[in-house]
């Protein structure tokens, strides 16, 4: 049974908030990176608001939901086929939403890059011989640890590190567009995850052992309307992306979107 077949599939009520500032994607450095690396223009982020409690087992109700939700569809901002924002629209008939683990508390989770020949100690990135992996570009070991399985130094991150929040995030962000021009060091990838990843996700102290943990809750999100893939796009590629990050104290979702393409001015 599909969830939009589920009497509670309209129960959550949702508004946007445009107000929301991210200030990550207004700021001009990390503009110009993302600019340089064929994704300005075409990533952008989102906030809307819900109106009752939520539990991660609800998850294909709530996504069901929120791409039904009337305030969603006419404010959702997607890239058309021409390269113009438009929004959402369309009745979306069936939804995929995968959980994306959201752990890391600390950009410490990519030191071991600098101990195993992918990074200098300098921040340099290790080059290597072009390759090429579904097209995209392989120049250095840093996109070698990303993409290639038979890479030397893969197994720096596990199976369960790799489908991190803040792991994909960053992979997304090395890759890039259709015409990135890579960095050289390794620093400004690291500063925009970072930036990108305090803007998205909540977090929480602990009053007594003073832990902070991660509250969101984030699901990697497709829709599809009755002429199939309709969201992020009608067409399928591992960097064109959404996420939508919950908040359930604050009863907030954050929507990350990208379009792999060259960069829109």
């Amino acid at each position: 049974m599909s969830a939009g077949d589920r009497g509670c599939a309209a129960s959550f009520v949702f508004r946007s908030l445009p107000q929301k500032a991210f200030s990550c994607l207004e700021d001009r450095d990390i503009g110009d990176r993302l600019l340089k690396w064929s994704m300005q223009g075409r990533i952008t982020a989102q906030a809307f608001s819900f109106d009752q409690q939520f539990k991660p087992y609800q998850k294909d109700e709530f996504v069901m939901a929120f791409f039904n939700d009337q305030n969603v569809s006419s404010s959702l901002k997607l890239l058309s086929a021409s390269g113009q924002w438009t929004t959402l629209g369309s009745k979306v008939t069936k939804v995929e939403a995968t959980v994306v683990p959201c752990t890391q508390i600390s950009m410490s989770f990519f030191d071991r890059l600098y101990s195993e020949g992918v990074v200098r100690e300098t921040g340099d990135i290790v080059k290597c011989y072009d390759d090429y992996y579904n097209d995209i570009l392989i120049s250095d070991e840093l996109r070698k640890v990303l993409l290639l399985e038979d890479s030397d130094h893969y197994d720096l991150f596990s199976q369960l590190d790799r489908k991190e929040f803040l792991f994909c995030l960053f992979k997304h962000l090395c890759i890039g567009g259709t015409l990135c021009q890579f960095e050289d060091v390794v620093g400004p990838y690291l500063e925009t995850t970072k930036a990108l990843y305090k803007d998205l996700v909540s977090v929480q102290k602990n009053p007594e052992t003073k832990e902070i943990r991660i509250i969101s809750t984030v699901f990697r999100v497709s829709a599809y309307d009755d002429n199939g893939l309709c969201y992020p796009s009608s067409k399928s590629h591992e960097q064109t992306f959404s996420y939508l990050i919950v908040d359930p104290c604050k009863r907030h979702v954050h929507t990350l979107y990208h379009c792999f393409g060259g960069s829109l001015f």
